[in-house]
């Protein structure tokens, strides 16, 4: 048998258990006879359905519970548990940007199948589990919510999900497959997830799920009914409903973008900058760290601080300070012969050895009253240091950078013996001469 002739005899077994002899009925769950939809069900009138002399439903009101009884969900979802084929049918009407439920098979949080339009986003959602028991959504974005009727099928077959909507296939992509093994004390609901969120509004009719692939031909029997698992061009049609899903999401992307365009054209629009948190306009000027920075046609545009050297009046002495790139004259201390700025510190001991710390304040030296003894330390006599600017010895290796330490800009502080400086990181060169700030 060629290739041709296996193809033809496979498309015409996969249509035939669905058209030709009809559809096994434990294949077939048609939801309004098993729930036995009108009768009990309060927010659910039966109405005037698509064709003349049809059945239909019309779902009203957020006081409703149309949920299957225990005994008729456990049925139903017998028929489902651990099936990787199936098709969800349904026919309606639903009222203009209604997002509701169509019908959803959930125990306690896990949605194991559920079927979902939204009026005001414009997409179908099919909401299942996946066999590594994660929750998944596939979202069609189609409005079915335009007070129209629509024919909307949507077909499984592991991997690969169809939507169909009056009878032209809108969507086809391959997914996880959805893990259906279903608790047998899940809840069965129809136009609602529960008693209080999820509720269609709009009218209904033949809503069926056929344990099948393509149940949809049931629906329109003059439909393609080559079997998918057959396709031999499958990967290349996947590829085209991929190109086409992209299209509609750039097509809609799009008409944002031209409705936001067309509430431009009266503003005056002027290109930012923004640094750290902070916006500046065109040709504001800034100052970070030790580079000027200008905002030019949405660009930082820095250059280098230039420091000149500082002309310092008598008793005052050049420093660097807080915050500051250049160096400022300070006011000094003469202390044992050396000037001493703003802040400096100087330990001293007197004839009995006592040590005596003093520190530079308002021109004078300030003697310093320890506010703590000094700690214990826990290393030997022999590794201990003393240094000129506190009374207290320190360890050798002492983390003088945990005290903290002027490195700001691409800067990192290194222990030394005594002390610590600025060490610039690689790739960058000094903006300073202590290294404080580099670039």
């Amino acid at each position: 048998m060629g290739l041709l002739q296996l193809f033809l005899v496979l498309s015409i077994f996969c249509a035939s258990s669905v058209v030709g002899f009809g559809v096994d009925p434990a294949l077939r769950i048609s939801v309004f006879d098993e729930l036995t939809l009108g009768e009990g069900f309060d927010g659910v009138t039966q109405v005037q359905g698509f064709h003349s002399e049809s059945r239909a439903f019309h779902f009203q009101g957020s006081s409703r519970e149309v949920k299957a009884p225990v005994e008729v969900s456990e049925q139903m979802v017998q028929k489902l548990r651990g099936k990787n084929e199936f098709t969800v049918l349904v026919t309606l009407k639903q009222d203009h940007l209604n997002s509701g439920v169509i019908l959803s098979i959930h125990h306690s949080e896990h949605r194991f199948l559920e079927l979902e339009s939204s009026g005001q986003r414009s997409e179908v959602r099919l909401h299942y589990r996946t066999k590594g028991q994660q929750a998944h959504t596939e979202v069609f974005p189609y409005s079915l919510a335009d007070d129209q009727w629509h024919k909307v099928s949507v077909a499984v077959s592991a991997s690969h999900v169809i939507l169909h909507v009056d009878c032209n296939r809108i969507y086809e992509r391959v997914v996880e497959a959805p893990y259906m093994d279903i608790p047998e004390d899940a809840s069965f609901w129809l136009g609602q997830r529960n008693a209080a969120h999820g509720f269609f509004k709009g009218v209904m009719q033949d809503v069926e799920i056929l344990v099948m692939p393509q149940g949809y031909i049931s629906q329109c029997p003059d439909l393609n009914r080559t079997c998918p698992t057959c396709n031999d061009f499958h990967g290349l049609v996947q590829k085209i409903m991929e190109l086409q899903d992209i299209l509609a999401k750039t097509s809609s992307k799009l008409s944002r973008a031209e409705e936001k365009m067309n509430g431009l054209d009266g503003c005056y629009c002027e290109r930012t900058c923004s640094v750290k948190g902070v916006v500046y306009r065109e040709d504001e000027g800034w100052t970070d760290g030790c580079r000027n920075c200008t905002c030019t046609n949405g660009t930082v545009q820095c250059e280098a601080i230039s420091c000149p050297p500082p002309q310092c009046p008598a008793g005052t002495a050049p420093a660097y300070v807080k915050g500051a790139c250049c160096k400022e004259c300070q006011p000094v201390c003469l202390f044992g012969g050396r000037e001493l700025v703003e802040g400096d510190q100087k330990a001293v001991r007197d004839s009995s050895g006592r040590c005596l710390l003093f520190e530079c304040r308002d021109r004078t030296m300030h003697r310093v009253v320890p506010s703590e003894p000094c700690p214990e330390l826990n290393c030997p006599e022999s590794e201990q240091i003393t240094l000129s600017d506190r009374c207290c010895k320190v360890c050798r290796g002492h983390d003088f950078c945990s005290e903290g330490h002027g490195c700001v800009e691409h800067s990192d502080c290194v222990n030394l013996e005594a002390g610590d400086c600025c060490v610039c990181k690689d790739g960058f060169r000094p903006l300073r001469d202590d290294n404080a700030y580099c670039e």
